[in-house]
């Protein structure tokens, strides 16, 4: 009985972290819709939980040795594992403003153009939220801003693709005459796709690169885009 106990201890725990790894590949795959993919997120957390405190009482109770230390002791590991990373992200969820359209320009978003017809059955419409939108950008990220380079609008622009390049984005369209670059970031685990535009303008004897990324779906973003879009500046900064 108490052996057995233990082995439903162990099938716990690494069905918690199975349950956490399948939801987002099964969303991706469209074989689950969002709120069912995030349900199961949820109950990976709370069988995750359940298994590290039965496995705690069960190692002090019975104090195994072995391999079934082994294995009793890896289930409790992934259990916390599965109940951490939907936790730290409802946190992070909590700590940022329930936006998903995020811009260096909050006056005149950069537009998007060829990526127009990709987001037609998009639930997040494509035009700019407003000023609501902006306001809780501002709060949120005070130090999102336009980027400003000595170098010629052409030279600018080559170094933007490169990085669009080597982030791994999708490129949908570039256009140097009217200084935009368009492309589609996918995210790791459920694949969620964010559109970037890129603007650039001759301010002054300077180049002025804009961006602007926004989620196709979800009311808020988790703070990605702006993430992504201060990544693409450090990059940007570092190849020019």
């Amino acid at each position: 009985m108490l052996k057995k106990m233990g082995s439903f201890l162990i099938f716990l725990g690494f069905l918690a972290g199975f349950t956490l790894l399948v939801a987002g590949p099964l969303y991706r795959w469209q074989l689950l819709d969002l709120g069912i993919a995030f349900t199961l997120m949820r109950w990976a957390a709370y069988v995750g939980v359940a298994a590290v405190v039965l496995i705690i009482v069960y190692l002090i109770w019975q104090r195994p040795r072995g391999g079934r230390l082994a294995l009793l002791t890896v289930a409790a590991i992934v259990g916390m594992v599965s109940f951490y990373l939907p936790y730290q992200q409802l946190q992070t969820a909590r700590s940022v403003p329930p936006i998903h359209d995020i811009s260096t320009d909050l006056e005149q978003p950069p537009k998007f153009v060829a990526i127009a017809p990709l987001r037609v059955d998009a639930p997040n419409a494509l035009p700019y939220p407003g000023e609501e939108t902006a306001e809780q950008q501002r709060k949120a990220y005070p130090d999102l801003a336009p980027m400003y380079f000595s170098q010629d609008l052409e030279r600018v622009f080559q170094a933007v693709l490169t990085v669009v390049n080597d982030m791994g984005w999708q490129l949908v369209a570039t256009d140097l005459e009217e200084g935009r670059i368009e492309a589609t970031a996918s995210t790791f685990w459920f694949g969620f796709k964010d559109d970037v535009v890129i603007r650039l303008r001759a301010e002054d004897d300077r180049t002025r690169v804009d961006v602007r990324s926004k989620s196709r779906v979800g009311r808020s973003d988790v703070g990605k885009n702006a993430a992504r879009i201060n990544d693409f500046q450090q990059q940007l900064q570092g190849t020019l």
